[in-house]
């Protein structure tokens, strides 16, 4: 694997040296959607580490997690948080058809996060939250500590996105970082990525490690740019071939940057994913741009 870690506006151009049939079949690339039984969980943190700046994974865990599933690498699980000022954590019942039951009880806030990593051995879920805006989530995870309780739900289904492509682009800023970590970590030995990050500052940067063949390049807000992914996206030389691209970061920028890859790249409208994970001046948000 190369991984690298350019400046967005001095990134190096990939050069990828792929084994692909550049003809793979049509049904070795078509996506699945997969429905899941809904569940709700009670958990505890059992662990917090401050990864960078910007970046803090929490480790929960508990009987409850006994089950678990997560095939999708972008996966969203909702995360219900306890009371801030009573720490008391109210939720659901859920039926056998996956109805959800209030009763009388006070909804808690709830934001969609993507599982980072599962251990069934252990029955422990690791989760990764960007502090790039404040909200319920970034309170909570600031301040969280073993012992703390979490509420987790779902997923409710998964989005399965073959790997037999000549190359991947995926791309996104810090909230997209877990998805892009779990794909990289399924891509096979002969696979070719590129990978482009938003993040704040060089200090932002976290390994991004895989059997693949990758290039990262990493775009950083500090520098003042009013598109720095998109720009960041812009100066790639793009390998040949077919390829599948996955895009997660502001909702806006996700959508400027898929109009770029479908207008100017030529890319398959089929084979681009491209969802705002979070939107400026908005709460709770998540869009699929089509």
């Amino acid at each position: 694997m190369t991984n690298t870690h350019p400046p967005a506006q001095t990134a190096a151009k990939p050069e990828f040296a792929s084994d692909h049939a550049s003809q793979a079949s049509a049904k070795n690339r078509q996506t699945e959607r997969v429905r899941h039984t809904l569940h709700m969980r009670r958990v505890e943190v059992v662990h917090t580490e401050r990864i960078t700046p910007h970046l803090i994974r929490i480790t929960v865990a508990g009987d409850a997690l006994s089950g678990f599933t997560s095939p999708g690498f972008d996966d969203h699980a909702k995360l219900f948080f306890p009371d801030p000022e009573t720490g008391a954590l109210t939720l659901p019942t859920v039926s056998s058809d996956g109805k959800i039951d209030w009763g009388e009880s006070e909804r808690p806030q709830a934001r969609d996060y993507t599982p980072r990593q599962f251990d069934a051995q252990t029955n422990t879920l690791t989760l990764d939250f960007a502090l790039h805006q404040a909200g319920p989530a970034t309170a909570w995870a600031e301040r969280a500590k073993q012992g703390d309780a979490l509420g987790v739900a779902g997923p409710r289904g998964s989005f399965l996105i073959p790997t037999d492509f000549d190359w991947h682009l995926l791309v996104g800023d810090d909230t997209g970082l877990p998805a892009i970590w779990r794909r990289l970590q399924e891509l096979p030995t002969d696979a070719n990525a590129l990978v482009v990050v938003e993040v704040d500052s060089p200090a932002d940067q976290v390994p991004l490690p895989s059997a693949a063949q990758v290039r990262v390049v990493w775009a950083y807000r500090q520098e003042g740019r009013a598109a720095p992914l998109l720009d960041a996206v812009r100066a790639q030389d793009f390998p040949s071939g077919d390829f599948y691209a996955w895009v997660a970061c502001e909702s806006l920028a996700a959508k400027a940057i898929r109009e770029h890859l479908v207008t100017e790249r030529q890319a398959n409208p089929r084979w681009v994913r491209a969802s705002g994970y979070w939107r400026k001046g908005a709460a709770a948000t998540h869009e699929t741009h089509e």
